[in-house]
């Protein structure tokens, strides 16, 4: 007999940008089961996906140059210097643009997906076999240092904001990519970004300290009256990735009664950091697992950064996500943590969050 799997909630896609920068009528190609990348509508009913959070991520212009002109081997690792800061005007119209193709998505649908905006949205979505796409902001670019914008997205869907991508702004720093290290890399959030954080809370959108780098992070942990949540990560002392969370930040993300999503990012699993898509999924069960064993299945989640990174090859794509939840089930989580991880811990601090 064959085991059910349990639906999945994502915490962390980058498919807006990829639909953004290679389709022209920018949004139907979601809905065509695609070759390249990894999410589009058909692969993720294949996969189970049924919902998550969609970024938008603003690169810079090819007049900064690219990740690989930036990143150094160093004896023992790499390092990536961080890109420069983007200017508003670019920020907000390429903003603009991708929640434009998000919304379009929506009414092209025929009710098969529904922007959420709560969480008890997401759980009529999860009822309905309807896909559940919350507004994420990857970088806080577009929202000016008034926060005017912020207010305005907000009614637009806005649910979810990570303040910086790995580069600072006018909120914080970004932490680089850089193994082998620790997060602890670079001043904390500026005044603005302090601010952004206490009207995040007074709204109830999600801060996330995904790309943050230490002391942001301890900066929101102080200011912050709402869950702690990195939505793609995983841990430090597995994997010494800057981008990687240590057990500090872990314990103190649990005691908010948050939760991390673990990353499908290869350099952020393997104990080398190697761009490697032969990595096993049981790199990422044991990222779960020992974040489990830490502090408890209540806080683990998962936050793949489908499109926006490599991933194990014996994943693939969205629609693989069952060998993945097989995986985990071999490091031990039993059917209910497998819920849990699943979407419940998602639901359940979104719920807190949002507060609804």
């Amino acid at each position: 007999m064959t085991t059910p799997y349990p639906p999945i909630f994502d915490g962390h896609n980058d498919t807006l940008m990829v639909l953004y920068e290679n389709d022209p009528e920018r949004g139907p190609l979601f809905f065509q089961r695609g070759q390249k990348g990894h999410l589009d509508l058909p692969r993720a009913r294949e996969g189970g996906l049924a919902g998550g959070l969609f970024a938008v991520f603003v690169d810079n212009p090819p007049e900064d140059g690219n990740y690989g002109d930036r990143r150094r081997e160093t004896g023992d690792g790499y390092e990536v210097a961080l890109p420069p800061a983007i200017g508003y005007e670019r920020a907000i119209s390429t903003t603009l643009a991708q929640i434009a193709i998000l919304l379009r998505l929506e009414r092209l649908s025929e009710g098969q997906v529904k922007v959420a905006r709560s969480a008890a949205e997401i759980e009529a979505c999860l009822a309905a076999g309807v896909f559940a796409a919350v507004l994420h902001l990857e970088g806080a670019e577009a929202i000016d240092p008034g926060l005017d914008a912020l207010d305005v997205l907000y009614q637009a869907g806005l649910r979810s904001v990570g303040p910086v991508w790995s580069r600072p702004n006018i909120f914080g720093h970004g932490v680089p990519f850089k193994f082998p290290t620790s997060p602890d890399i670079g001043p904390g959030l500026t005044e603005a970004g302090k601010a952004l954080v206490k009207a995040c809370n007074r709204l109830g959108i999600l801060v996330d300290l995904a790309h943050l780098n230490e002391k942001g992070f301890w900066d929101v942990a102080a200011l912050s009256d709402a869950p702690l949540v990195a939505t793609h990560t995983a841990a430090n002392a597995l994997c010494r990735s800057a981008r990687n969370l240590t057990d500090r930040q872990i314990e103190t993300i649990a005691e908010s009664g948050g939760v991390i999503g673990i990353s499908f990012f290869v350099a952020d699993l393997r104990p080398d950091s190697r761009y490697d898509l032969e990595t096993p999924l049981s790199l990422i069960a044991d990222h779960a697992r020992y974040i489990a064993d830490r502090v408890g299945v209540d806080h683990v989640a998962l936050g793949s950064d489908f499109n926006g990174a490599r991933v194990p090859q014996d994943l693939g794509d969205a629609s693989g996500l069952p060998r993945l939840l097989d995986a985990l089930r071999a490091a031990g989580f039993d059917e209910d943590e497998l819920r849990q991880v699943a979407y419940q811990n998602w639901l359940r601090v979104l719920r807190a969050t949002w507060r609804g």
